[in-house]
């Protein structure tokens, strides 16, 4: 699956790469390296991080399923000890 940013999206990040590059290696670095860069990042190294990402929503989901029976469990045949108590509060 590519990994695409929108046009305002792409544009923010070739200036955060540009930025970066001026203050913090001391460089520069046009827009047009900055784009080829970018696209370099998002082919090679974004599905990495997207993978992992994916990997820990798919952990955090099966945890959650596992909880689901703790969550929503209703003990059965309460009809008659639910009017004991009542029965029993009013005497």
């Amino acid at each position: 699956m590519a990994i695409e940013l929108d046009r305002a999206q792409r544009d923010q990040a070739i200036q955060s790469l540009t930025r970066y590059v001026e203050q913090e290696l001391d460089q520069r670095l046009g827009n047009i390296a900055a784009g080829a860069l970018l696209g370099f990042f998002l082919e090679e190294i974004a599905p990495l991080v997207y993978n992992q990402a994916v990997a820990a929503v798919q952990e955090r989901l099966s945890q959650r399923v596992a909880e689901v029976d703790v969550e929503v469990h209703e003990d059965e045949f309460q009809y008659w000890r639910r009017r004991e108590a009542k029965a029993g509060g009013r005497r």
